[in-house]
């Protein structure tokens, strides 16, 4: 039997708390993190690159503080995280360490992937950790994280983490061995899925929500984690991490779910949009607009019946078919106050109204990628 991870040359590995901590103790399980610490050195002795983005630093800090209760007010959620990190920093690096692995530890908050520079610099400094051995560790920064920026589980972040490294796979360990039918807790006639080839609404409807007060995220949060990572071109694989050694029960044929990536990879920059962490608007177009960005066009005025929501001139913001279906992303060229004053408008009229000096399009082709569909990438990084 051949691997699933066997096409894969460079794999991001998400660890959600549950795994690391135990529920009970609040102590870390370290017998469990020694057997995939072993499991990583023997992809990496294959030839992988491996990217590890780890929960825990909350579930541990909890713990070490003494805070016992179940819901943390945010400032105990921060101080916690402050605390855990630390923890979950050292626990890595003995573990690896036991392999002659070196770890690096980046702490990332949302901007880092929304914003250009900080985003190139991110991916820059994993490059450079896996081009010296290392195995870079990822977590999300709680410790200065707000209710209002946070990603909110880490999922999500290591679709953004996947997608920015331009990783193969992404896997995410999880206390259930893929997505089934209907939550299997409360459906046990629920029937598993092996792989999924689209994200479709029906396959959304499947999720259910957040296992334990220690987990932030859920099948649901999972869904979103593939909908991102598998746009991008990379694929997404849920295990069951629960048992000794799962990544190697993983290769050895256990049960999962393998979800297809597109065909092809975005360029870089659209891999970047369509990562955004939100749209801070949308758009509406008509039929021609829409079938014209199909075929490669930028987003002109012209073909715009709707502007919804405020936003700024370099804002991603989603561009919706006449059915309301969205059919591509992009970043605006224009605010939302000169959108709706165009809309509608011709490219000589836009210049009238607006100056000789702006954007005729409301979205450039160079910074719109399209929902469900990938391009061949030769933009350099």
């Amino acid at each position: 039997m051949t691997s699933p991870l066997a096409p894969y040359r460079r794999i991001t590995i998400k660890i959600g708390s549950a795994l690391l901590v135990d529920g009970a103790t609040g102590k870390l399980r370290s017998s469990w993190l020694a057997d995939l610490a072993a499991d990583i050195a023997a992809l990496r002795a294959a030839g992988r690159d491996i990217v590890i983005v780890s929960s825990g630093a909350i579930a541990l800090g909890r713990g070490l503080l003494g805070l016992s209760a179940i819901a943390l007010t945010l400032e105990q959620s921060q101080a916690a995280a402050s605390a855990g990190q630390i923890a979950l920093s050292q626990a890595w690096a003995e573990a690896l360490g036991r392999h002659a692995i070196v770890t690096g530890q980046i702490l990332i908050t949302p901007n880092i992937t929304e914003e250009r520079r900080y985003y190139l610099n991110a991916r820059t400094t994993i490059a450079t950790l896996l081009g010296l051995g290392a195995v870079p560790i990822i977590n999300e920064n709680d410790s200065v994280a707000t209710a209002e920026i946070r990603y909110g589980d880490n999922d999500r972040l290591s679709a953004r983490v996947a997608t920015m490294i331009e990783a193969d796979c992404l896997v995410l360990l999880s206390d259930i061995d893929g997505l089934y039918t209907a939550p299997p807790a409360t459906h046990p006639g629920a029937s598993h899925l092996p792989e999924v080839r689209a994200i479709t609404p029906s396959v959304e409807a499947m999720a259910g929500g957040a296992a334990s007060h220690l987990s932030r995220g859920g099948m649901t949060t999972k869904i979103e984690a593939g909908k991102i990572a598998t746009q991008a071109g990379t694929a997404m694989i849920i295990a069951k991490g629960t048992q000794t050694h799962p990544l190697a029960a993983l290769a050895d044929g256990a049960r999962h779910t393998l979800f297809h990536p597109a065909q092809s990879r975005a360029q870089a920059r659209k891999r970047w949009i369509m990562g955004t962490l939100a749209v801070a608007g949308s758009v509406q177009v008509d039929a021609g607009a829409a079938r014209a960005l199909q075929t490669g066009k930028s987003l002109l005025p012209v073909g715009v019946t709707k502007v919804t929501g405020e936003f700024g001139r370099g804002d991603a913001i989603g561009v919706n078919n006449p059915d309301g279906t969205e059919i591509a992303r992009g970043l605006a060229s224009l605010h939302s106050q000169e959108a709706r004053l165009v809309m509608g408008k011709h490219s000589d009229t836009v210049v009238e109204l607006l100056g000789a000096g702006n954007r005729a399009a409301l979205i450039h082709r160079d910074n719109l990628v399209l929902v469900g569909t990938k391009e061949d990438s030769h933009e350099p990084s």
